[in-house]
């Protein structure tokens, strides 16, 4: 059975969650601008609780973004430095996805439109629907002022709305059944994701790792020469 670590630093929580023997273990903090100091104690403390040493890992997976560019790039320098020394693949999955889980876990949501203020009068934005347990991006993610935040076209019935995003409630077009809009990622919905992803074979080499801001104007990457 594998063994899966996942961590997340890309919107004010901090959280690391560990898969092993089919047996989850999680920590998980509100701690802005404390992410670069906290995140590799809180993966020692994981694997130590656990009992598990970290060259047991068989893959690290972790959120790629959106979210804000100093945490998603924490956490992709983490990874990077780990999964290098391993030898190990990574996993990257989306945080509006992460997001989307755990209001299906927490609230038992099966359509959730995933909101993360993106400042700048902004929000990323992802609608997902549950498929055997797993929420899955319905149309594609987007930055974009909440006035123009949509459902898929083929949208039916009631939404969830989670995130941060949904404090621009009163400027969204969806009226959700339900909304949290305190709800951050945590790491024990993104390894939930992780799973899914690793059974398909998805799992990518340590130094193709690449964040998603979705706003261009943000760090994009340069083409190689």
């Amino acid at each position: 059975m594998s063994t899966l670590l996942a961590l997340d630093t890309a919107t004010e929580a901090c959280s690391v969650a560990l898969l092993h023997d089919g047996k989850v273990t999680s920590h998980y903090e509100v701690i802005p601008r404390l992410h670069a100091q906290k995140l590799l104690p809180m993966i020692k403390d994981l694997l130590a609780e656990a009992g598990v040493e970290l060259s047991a890992v068989d893959a690290i997976a972790f959120g790629r973004g959106p979210g804000a560019f100093t945490g998603v790039r924490i956490a992709i320098g983490v990874v990077q430095g780990l999964a290098f020394a391993l030898e190990r693949p990574v996993l990257p999955i989306s945080n509006l996805a992460v997001l989307a889980q755990r209001a299906f876990r927490e609230h038992g949501a099966t359509q959730v439109a995933s909101a993360i203020d993106a400042r700048m009068d902004e929000v990323y934005w992802g609608c997902y629907r549950e498929q055997a347990g797993e929420m899955c991006l319905a149309g594609v993610e987007a930055v974009l002022p909440p006035e123009v935040a949509a459902l898929p076209v083929d949208a039916s019935g009631e939404w969830f709305g989670a995130g941060t995003g949904w404090g621009y409630a009163e400027r969204l077009s969806l009226k959700p059944y339900a909304m949290d809009a305190g709800m951050l990622p945590h790491a024990e919905d993104l390894l939930t994701l992780a799973r899914f992803a690793w059974a398909r074979g998805e799992a990518i080499r340590a130094d193709d790792a690449q964040p998603v801001y979705l706003r261009d104007k943000v760090a994009t990457p340069k083409a190689r020469p």
